[in-house]
C-alpha cells in the first residue's frame, strides 16, 4: 500500500479533532482520550493518528468507567470511523511479488522458526522458496527481479541474488535438505560471473548483461536493510565455510577490506559489514548432526542461544566435506568443530552446548 492518498501522506488513515467529534458527537471524548487525539492534533497538519498507549483497564479507570461500557463504546465509534473512511479515495496498491523482499521475508520465517519452534513459520517458508524457485529462478543461474503477472519479466539485481542466497542458507540449516544450500553455491556462483568487479572484488548493482548505463553502481553501505555488497559478503563468508571454499571465504575478506576505513567512521551505516567482521574475528563453530534424529537434534539445539554458530547435517553424509565419513551406523551423532578441526563426537545435544560454552581446542 502507498503511504500517500490524493498527494497526502496518510490522509486515508488520520483524522482531525473536528471529524471525530461531527462523527461521533457526545462519544468524541471518550475516543479521543481512548486513542490520544487531541485540538492540535498528536501528528502533522492538525491530523490525529488512532495511538493507544495504556491498556483498556487503565483507560477505563482514568475515564471513571467500567472495561465493557469502554470497549463498547469504542467499537461503536470504529464502526463508524470505518464507515466514513470507506468513502475517500483509498491508498494504491502495489501488486508486484519482488523477488529480494520475499527473500527477506522467507529468511525472516526460518529465523523465527529456530527461534520459537512454531512449525507454521517453517511450513510458510518452505512454500515461499518453492515459489521463488519456480517463478524467480531460470534455468541457466540467472534470477528475476519480480514475479510480473505475464508483464515483462524484470532482470534481477544484486539485492535480488544476495537474499535469496541468505535465505537459501537459512532455510538448509532448518530443513537439512542440501538442495538449497546447493541452490545458494549456484547462485554465489553465477553472481561472481556477472555482477563482480574484477579490480576492487566487490559486485555491481546491475548484471554485466543489462547493464546498459553511463556508470555500473555499486551499493554498498547499509541502510533499512542490509546493502546488496555486505550481505553478498556474508554469503561468500559462510558458502565459505559450508564448502571448505577458502576463495569465497578471501573474496568476503577482501571485500570486508574495501570498507574498514568507512566501518571505523560510521558503524550505523555498516552494521552487516560488522556481522561480517565477527565472523573472521571469532570464526564460528561448524556443528555436523548424523543420524536418524538429525533433524529433532538440531530442533533441541536451537533452544539455546548460538549465534555463532553453523549447523549441516542429515540422516545420510550427502555432498558437504564437513559431513564426509561421520556418520556412524544406528545412532545420531553430533560433531562439534571449528577451522575444520572437530572436537570429540557426542551422541547428547546437551554434551555438544558444553562443547560450544567450553571454547575452541586449545593447539
Amino acid at each position: 500500500l502507498d503511504a500517500d492518498s490524493e498527494g497526502e501522506e496518510g490522509k486515508f488513515y488520520v483524522w482531525t479533532n473536528a471529524e471525530l467529534e461531527k462523527l461521533l458527537g457526545d462519544k468524541a471524548p471518550i475516543f479521543e482520550a481512548y486513542y490520544n487525539c487531541t485540538a492540535a492534533g498528536n501528528w502533522e497538519h492538525g491530523n490525529n493518528i488512532l495511538l493507544r498507549k495504556e491498556t483498556d483497564a487503565a483507560t477505563a479507570k482514568r475515564l471513571g468507567m467500567t472495561e465493557k461500557e469502554l470497549t463498547t463504546q469504542i467499537a461503536a465509534g470504529r464502526q463508524r470511523l470505518l464507515a466514513e473512511r470507506a468513502k475517500r479515495i483509498r491508498p494504491a496498491l502495489d501488486h508486484k511479488i519482488l523477488t529480494a523482499w520475499n527473500a527477506l521475508m522467507l529468511k525472516g520465517y526460518v529465523q523465527a522458526y529456530r527461534a520459537l519452534g512454531d512449525q507454521q513459520y517453517l511450513d510458510a517458508a518452505i512454500k515461499n522458496a518453492v515459489f521463488l524457485e519456480k517463478h524467480a529462478l531460470l534455468a541457466d543461474g540467472e534470477v528475476l527481479r519480480s514475479f510480473p503477472d505475464a508483464k515483462p519479466a524484470v532482470h534481477g539485481l544484486l539485492d535480488d541474488y544476495a537474499f535469496t542466497i541468505s535465505a537459501f542458507i537459512e532455510l538448509y540449516q532448518a530443513t537439512f535438505q542440501e538442495k538449497w544450500l546447493w541452490k545458494a553455491n549456484e547462485l554465489a556462483a553465477y553472481s561472481i560471473s556477472h555482477f563482480a568487479d574484477t579490480t576492487s572484488g566487490m559486485l555491481f548493482y546491475t548484471h554485466d548483461k543489462y547493464a546498459a548505463l553511463i556508470a555500473r553502481k555499486m551499493e554498498v553501505a547499509d541502510n533499512v536493510i542490509p546493502s546488496s555488497n555486505s550481505e553478498m559478503a556474508n554469503n561468500f563468508f559462510r558458502l565459505g565455510q559450508f564448502f571448505y571454499k577458502d576463495s569465497l571465504v578471501a573474496r568476503a575478506r577482501q571485500m570486508l577490506v574495501n570498507v574498514k576505513e568507512d566501518m571505523g567512521k560510521q558503524i550505523a551505516y555498516y552494521a552487516n559489514w560488522g556481522t561480517l567482521e565477527i565472523g573472521f574475528v571469532s570464526p564460528p563453530y561448524e556443528v555436523a548432526i548424523l543420524g536418524a534424529a538429525a533433524v529433532p537434534f538440531r530442533q533441541s539445539l536451537d533452544e539455546h542461544y548460538l549465534p555463532n554458530v553453523l549447523v549441516s547435517g542429515g540422516a545420510a553424509e550427502a555432498g558437504l566435506p564437513l559431513l564426509a565419513n561421520k556418520l556412524i551406523p544406528q545412532q545420531t551423532t553430533i560433531y562439534v568443530c571449528s577451522n575444520k578441526s572437530c572436537k570429540k563426537p557426542v551422541t547428547a545435544v546437551a554434551e555438544a552446548v558444553e562443547q560450544l560454552q567450553a571454547g575452541p581446542e586449545k593447539h
